[in-house]
């Protein structure tokens, strides 16, 4: 008698946080500008519900800000991203790989990038534009046309 007490009294519980809907999200402590990354001291958790939002400060401390963030905001998913290893017009290596062929080209970088992003290059020497994937080395991987 006393487990069905228990599961009624647990059940009730539940239903009434996830009725209240709050979570903690993370908010910003102080305004950022773009492209600062974020440390520790620059965010700080509230109670709120926010879809999108992020709800860990680790989700947040590392990343970059990717616009203005303003004092008291809530951070969401699209407003930080990696930090970025490559920046506008940096002469950047580029990787072509295919099968077991690799042929390596120098690039002018036509965006900033993190490790993961897409961007787009200009090879040097062919003055081809061209598309691929940053490493953490600050190499762009060049995508394959097939």
């Amino acid at each position: 008698m006393m487990l069905g007490r228990e599961f009624w009294v647990l059940t009730a519980v539940f239903l009434a946080l996830a009725a209240s809907g709050r979570a903690d999200v993370v908010v910003a402590a102080r305004t950022l500008r773009a492209q600062a990354v974020i440390g520790p001291e620059d965010v700080s958790l509230t109670e709120g519900t926010v879809p999108g939002a992020l709800i860990s400060l680790s989700e947040a401390i590392g990343q970059e800000a990717r616009n203005a963030i303003y004092a008291g905001r809530v951070i969401r998913i699209d407003d930080v991203g990696p930090p970025a290893v490559i920046e506008r017009n940096q002469i950047v290596p580029l990787l072509y790989r295919r099968g077991a062929l690799s042929i390596q080209a120098e690039g002018r970088a036509l965006g900033r990038g993190g490790v993961g992003d897409s961007l787009r290059a200009i090879n040097i020497t062919s003055r081809t534009t061209v598309t691929g994937l940053v490493a953490p080395d600050g190499t762009l991987v060049v995508f394959s046309n097939e």
